[in-house]
């Protein structure tokens, strides 16, 4: 999700199955410590997004929280008393005398220049965050223990500082999350990512490979980055307000320009969808449209699914059943000469009344501007890497199925994907999902 006031916070082309899975090779460690994998839970359609649980306090206590790298901060709901919380009250975080004071660094990192509501060092630290889409979060900055199990097998239970949320509003029809808050990745120092690296347990380094059948994987640290075949380019100087741009790049259909170039892009996996600015939209929209002309599909506004859908002849059953209907499109980078391809699995989803509809959304409706987004469905079954040390962002396709493991898949290739399935969550609508 992009954060507004207080922070501003892909899938390429699968060629053929998982025939040409990179080489995932051990790294020279640099840290004391080792990599961190969780399990995601969570799809595109109809859940809507992407979690993973957490463990928090002594004893610990199991939070789902939605993965974001659009924003820094991390927040869970909080019994504080609570206002807005959608869990029920022993489900939420209790705090217990851990409150973050304002003379803690990490209070500075969480509040603007023009925001600071600390009048002395030993004041509570508060925050508030909203997000694009209206939805906003109020609490005050604690710290607990988070229980991590590291890949070499070593548990570990770093302090570390998050959200206490006490106050949250969930905007629109849609009902809230069935998440207790979110765990902020972006590349700001209130991050649980940059926390962790502060504390030399890891390097500065996160991904995610998100399935396109649900489910997937987040690490933290490089042991599962692939040795070979992934594309880099540098993060732009946006980046440092707290989230993952890369740019400039060119819009292509099926491989040819279409005067569309200098797009900034923003790779965020708390947004359901990709978001293009207006210029860029509608050029898709257009192209997308003049290919179709002929074609048994059939432009509807039955399916409030998302705003352009197609229905066909019969009721699709899967994206597999229509891909073939449209062409791929792809963002040409000119800083490291890379491209990311959106297949068509990549902008689709076939809804329950069995229409095909397009996962790229005008972000002008959002109040996005001229920011470009890639969302998860633009990011499925691919290892997207966020690399803060090299200050560079990459991506592969991966088989985002299968959990790696340390003596397994070292030295070794993913196979034998199994089925994931973790859990069940919420769907977004274009109109209310948070970015």
């Amino acid at each position: 999700m992009i954060t507004v006031l207080c922070w501003v916070s892909v899938c390429a082309a699968l060629q053929g199955c998982f025939a040409d899975i990179p080489h995932f090779g051990k790294k020279s460690a640099s840290r004391s410590g080792s990599s961190f994998v969780l399990p995601v839970s969570g799809n595109v359609y109809p859940l809507g997004y992407y979690s993973v649980s957490v463990s928090i306090g002594r004893p610990p206590k199991t939070f789902d929280l939605d993965i974001d790298t659009g924003s820094d901060l991390t927040w869970v709901q909080c019994d504080a008393p609570c206002t807005g919380c959608t869990k029920p009250r022993d489900s939420l975080y209790k705090p217990n005398n851990n409150l973050v004071q304002c003379k803690n660094p990490l209070c500075a990192a969480i509040h603007t220049s023009g925001n600071q509501p600390c009048k002395t060092p030993n004041d509570q630290c508060d925050y508030e965050v909203e997000y694009a889409d209206q939805g906003s979060s109020l609490g005050v900055l604690v710290s607990d223990y988070i229980s991590l199990k590291s890949m070499n097998g070593s548990l570990l239970n770093p302090r570390l500082a998050f959200g206490c949320g006490y106050d949250q509003h969930f905007p629109g029809p849609i009902p809230p999350p069935a998440t207790a808050g979110v765990l902020g990745l972006g590349n700001g120092k209130a991050s649980i990512l940059s926390q962790l690296s502060s504390l030399n347990l890891i390097r500065n380094i996160l991904g995610h490979c998100l399935s396109a059948r649900g489910g997937g994987f987040l690490f933290f640290g490089d042991d599962v980055v692939p040795s070979s075949k992934i594309a880099w380019v540098p993060l732009s100087a946006s980046s440092s307000v707290k989230h993952y741009a890369a740019g400039p790049a060119g819009l292509l259909y099926n491989n040819k320009p279409i005067g569309v170039n200098g797009l900034q892009v923003v790779f965020d996996s708390g947004s359901s969808y990709t978001y293009f600015n207006p210029k860029a939209y509608q050029a898709v929209l257009n192209q997308v449209r003049a290919d179709l002309k002929g074609k048994p599909l059939k432009e509807t506004d039955e399916d409030k699914s998302l705003p352009i859908c197609w229905k066909g002849v019969k009721p699709f059953k899967s994206v597999n059943e229509v891909k073939h209907q449209f062409k791929p499109l792809a963002l040409s980078f000119t800083k490291g000469n890379a491209q990311l391809q959106l297949l068509p699995e990549a902008y689709l989803i076939v809804t329950k009344l069995g229409n095909a509809c397009l996962g790229i959304l005008n972000g002008g409706q959002v109040k996005l501007g001229e920011l470009n987004v890639i969302g998860d469905i633009s990011m499925q079954d691919k290892m997207v890497v966020y690399d803060n040390e090299k200050k560079q962002i990459g991506w592969v396709s991966a088989n985002c199925d299968k959990l790696p493991n340390a003596d397994r898949d070292y030295n070794g290739d993913f196979s034998e994907p199994y089925a994931a399935d973790f859990g069940i969550l919420r769907q977004l609508s274009p109109a209310t999902c948070f970015l």
